[in-house]
């Protein structure tokens, strides 16, 4: 605290007649910027991804970008969905190109290696990960370790002992945290859940979330046999990170590796975090007494299905009863419910919460609620919101930062939602293998062989 803040407490204190107490966040606590501070960011994984998470960063007045981590100087990301050019140098000059009217000298510091700029960059406030999965605990326990505030893409693990792992961690730190999936800062998923906790559609009984994703590398079956050799521009040991020792291919990166158990989670992995979301929150989803997920197409030990249809069963809770969410991907829908018109069609992602008197249907990732039959209508117009609303996804992250409430899909929240994502992933790992899921012992009863893939062994001096 400089002299001059002092001086104004202590006569404000003398003034007033009695202790002031000052919150923490505005004093600039532990692992709290003060409101009045700009928030230095750094970038950890400069893919199609880290460069999105980079421009809606840097909309925001109170963030500048400072430094960016990433084993690979350049992506060419313009046949994927991305359709852009990525990697640290790209990223490093669109940050730089932003800032430049109004802090001409403003430069970005640059690692290979985001361990030796979390070494070196001392002035960081946080950090943003926005690797493939595999490396998403591993980044965010020591970022968190070293007292920074962390924005992890979804899933927020690789696998459910990391989950537990991350969750706690966050919690022993006490720093702000917040995973990527966005649509959990919409008005539509409030609306949904509002909906639903009011009783409009009656006591859910059945949801469904369906997904177009399907596999990147449609014709492999399995590793690819050859050898090209690596771009000069990428460390692809530093890339491969806690995952086994592997020949580089472009099969594998960019964005490819989500085919690949090593790397992804498949379709599940990728979209579960964004579309059970409204599902998990509105009906008060905890851990599933069981799971399937079958595979659709050919599927071994190392790679992705075509297709996923599953079911997760839970348990009542309180007021809610049990329900049955199932679970589809790779272009399955399901079948289009009785109350909505027949000239209306279901999107091609979305999610579906069907009640005892009535159906909420959403677009996928926080889409607006629809609701049928249209007599149900006339009793939400008297409903109230009770959800505060989101600021955005971002902002809600830097507030937190600078001391306001907790973001809302926090570490906290992401590693519930997390973990119900991931159970239905070992099942389809395991080929469809039901499993009867002990939440407390991170266990699937009777399922020996999980184990190794509930705690998934790691390269050494990767470990957490």
């Amino acid at each position: 605290m400089s002299a001059s803040r002092r001086r104004f407490l202590t006569k404000s204190t003398a003034v007033i007649g009695f202790p002031t107490i000052i919150p923490r966040h505005v004093l600039g606590g532990a692992n709290v910027t003060p409101p009045s501070e700009k928030v230095n960011i750094g970038i950890i994984g400069a893919g199609g991804k880290g460069k999105g998470n980079t421009t809606n960063l840097m909309r925001l007045d109170d963030v500048q970008i400072t430094a960016i981590a990433d084993p690979a100087r350049y992506w060419n990301l313009a046949g994927f969905y991305y359709k852009t050019e990525a990697g640290m140098d790209p990223v490093t000059t669109m940050v730089e190109d932003h800032y430049r009217e109004k802090t001409p000298n403003h430069r970005v510091s640059q690692y290979e290696d985001f361990r030796v700029m979390l070494e070196k960059e001392t002035s960081l406030d946080a950090l943003v990960c926005s690797t493939p999965d595999h490396s998403h605990a591993y980044v965010s326990i020591l970022a968190m370790r070293a007292g920074k505030p962390v924005y992890c893409e979804k899933p927020l693990t690789h696998n459910l002992w990391e989950v537990r792992k991350v969750r706690d961690v966050a919690k022993e730190t006490g720093v702000a945290t917040q995973m990527g999936n966005g649509g959990h800062s919409t008005n539509g998923i409030r609306q949904t859940v509002e909906y639903v906790k009011a009783g409009v559609i009656g006591n859910v009984r059945e949801a469904h979330a369906w997904v177009p994703a399907t596999r990147w590398n449609p014709g492999l079956t399995g590793y690819p046999t050859n050898r090209p050799t690596p771009p000069t521009n990428m460390n692809w040991d530093l890339w491969l990170g806690p995952a086994k020792e592997r020949p580089y291919h472009e099969a594998l990166a960019p964005v490819k590796w989500r085919d690949f158990w090593d790397y992804g989670c498949g379709a599940l992995g990728d979209f579960g975090c964004h579309d059970l979301d409204a599902i998990t929150w509105a009906c008060d989803l905890k851990a599933p007494e069981s799971v399937e997920i079958f595979p659709a197409g050919f599927r071994d030990r190392d790679i992705a299905p075509y297709g996923e249809l599953g079911y997760y069963h839970f348990p009542a809770r309180g007021k809610q009863s049990p329900i049955k969410v199932t679970w589809y991907s790779g272009g399955l829908p399901p079948p289009h419910p009785e109350s909505m018109p027949d000239s209306m069609k279901l999107p091609r992602r979305g999610i579906l919460l069907v009640g005892e008197k009535g159906i909420i249907q959403c677009d996928g990732a926080g889409g607006a609620p629809r609701v049928f039959p249209d007599t149900l209508r006339a009793s939400m117009t008297k409903l109230e919101p009770t959800i505060p609303r989101s600021k955005g996804h971002y902002r809600d992250w830097v507030d937190a930062i600078k001391g306001g409430p907790e973001a809302s899909s926090n570490f906290g929240v992401a590693a519930n939602l997390t973990e119900i994502t991931l159970i239905g992933v070992l099942s389809l790992r395991l080929g469809g293998e039901k499993i009867h899921w002990d939440a407390e012992n991170l266990k699937a009863i009777g399922v020996d062989k999980a184990d190794s893939l509930i705690r998934e062994p790691v390269r050494k001096g990767w470990e957490v």
